[in-house]
C-alpha cells in the first residue's frame, strides 16, 4: 500500500496477532512473530495492521474477546482511541490509530483496556515502531502576502489555526459513518504531495498535511463518507474550506474550493456534493486539498480508503496476494 508520492509504507502481508495469555500469567512476548511483543489477558486478542509504521500512516486495530465487552477503549500517545463494535459481532471491536505526520520516530505503546458485562477486566499492550517518513521537498513561488503576511493576516491565520485545533480536539462519541470511505473526486484514484516539505519564496514552510487531488475548477467535490459539517468558510491559507466530522475523532478536510455548497450543521450522506474544486487560498492552481485527522493526528487520507474501503479481512487478503 503506497501513495503516489511514496510516503506511505507498505502494509505487512499478514496481520500480526497478539495471542492472549493465561489468566494471572505475567506479561510475556506473544508468539505471533519473532518481532511482535505484547500481551493480552485471558480470553482476549489484539491485532494491528502493522507493528512498523512511518510518520503520517494509519493503523487498524481489532480486539476480539471471549465474551462481549461492555466497555473498551484504546490509548495511544496519551489520547483515548475509541473502538467501535462491528455490526452483528458483539465480541469484535475495531479502531483507527493515527501516527501524526511529525511524530518523532521511536517505539510507542498502544494499549487497550476493557471490561466485560460480568465485571471482569481485560487489557492488551503492544509496541509499535514509528519510523521517519520519506517526504519530498519542493520550492514554490507564491504571493508575497502568504510568506510575508501583515500583522492583521498573522493574527487571522493564528486564530484560524487555533480554531481548527479546538475543532479536531472534540470527539463525537458515536460513529457517524456507515460503510466504505471514498476519494472525494469521481475518477480520481490517488493523490500526491502528502508530507511534502515546501520552501516558499526561499522560506521553509510547514509540511503538507493532506493530499492534492487533480481537478479542474468547478469539478464536484463529494463527502468521503457520512458525517456532519462542522466548518464551512473561507480560511486564509486553505481558501474556501469544509470540514466534516465522521465521529470517533475522525475528520476529513476539503480545501481550496471555488464554491461551498453546505453549511455548518448539515448532515451529509456518503458521496453528497459539498463544494467544487477551485484555487482559493494559497495555491498555484486549481486542485482539491484533502486531509484526514484521526484523534488530532494528521495522516494520509488515502489510507482510510484502503483500510475501511473494504472489510479488514478482504483488505488483508488483497495485500497478502501482492508479490
Amino acid at each position: 500500500m503506497r501513495s503516489q508520492d511514496g510516503t506511505v509504507p507498505q502494509m505487512r502481508r499478514t496481520w500480526l496477532a497478539l495471542v492472549c495469555l493465561a489468566a494471572g500469567a505475567a506479561l510475556l512476548p506473544c508468539g505471533a512473530t519473532a518481532k511482535a511483543t505484547g500481551a493480552c489477558t485471558a480470553g482476549t486478542t489484539l491485532r494491528l495492521s502493522t507493528l512498523e509504521a512511518s510518520q503520517g500512516s494509519l493503523l487498524l486495530a481489532e480486539v476480539r474477546s471471549a465474551e462481549p465487552l461492555a466497555e473498551v477503549s484504546g490509548e495511544w500517545g496519551g489520547r483515548i482511541i475509541p473502538l467501535w463494535q462491528e455490526a452483528g459481532k458483539e465480541s469484535v471491536r475495531k479502531g483507527l490509530v493515527g501516527v501524526d505526520l511529525e511524530l518523532a520516530p521511536g517505539a510507542y505503546e498502544f494499549k487497550v483496556i476493557g471490561q466485560a458485562a460480568s465485571g471482569e477486566k481485560t487489557s492488551c499492550r503492544v509496541m509499535v515502531a514509528v519510523k521517519k517518513g520519506r517526504f519530498a521537498r519542493e520550492k514554490l513561488q507564491v504571493g508575497k502576502q502568504f510568506v510575508e503576511p501583515s500583522p492583521e493576516q498573522i493574527k487571522r491565520a493564528g486564530e484560524e489555526r487555533q480554531k481548527l485545533r479546538e475543532l479536531f480536539d472534540r470527539v463525537t462519541p458515536e460513529r457517524l459513518w456507515d460503510g466504505k470511505f471514498r476519494i472525494p473526486l469521481d475518477g480520481v484514484t490517488t493523490g500526491s504531495n502528502f508530507g511534502k516539505r515546501r520552501i516558499l519564496n526561499g522560506n521553509p514552510g510547514s509540511p503538507h498535511g493532506g493530499v492534492d487531488l487533480p481537478g479542474t475548477t468547478g469539478t464536484p467535490v463529494h463527502a468521503a463518507q457520512r458525517g456532519r459539517v462542522v466548518l464551512a468558510e473561507e480560511l486564509f491559507f486553505s481558501g474556501n474550506t469544509v470540514v466534516e466530522d465522521h465521529g470517533l475523532g475522525i475528520y476529513t478536510f476539503y480545501g481550496h474550493l471555488s464554491e461551498i455548497e453546505v453549511k455548518v450543521g448539515d448532515a451529509l450522506e456518503a458521496g453528497a456534493v459539498l463544494g467544487k474544486v477551485g484555487a482559493t487560498g494559497r495555491v498555484t492552481g486549481p486542485h482539491l486539498h484533502w486531509g484526514l485527522t484521526v484523534e488530532r493526528a494528521r495522516v494520509n487520507p488515502l489510507l482510510i480508503v484502503k483500510l475501511l474501503g473494504n472489510s479488514s479481512e478482504e483488505a488483508v487478503r488483497k495485500e497478502s496476494s501482492k508479490p
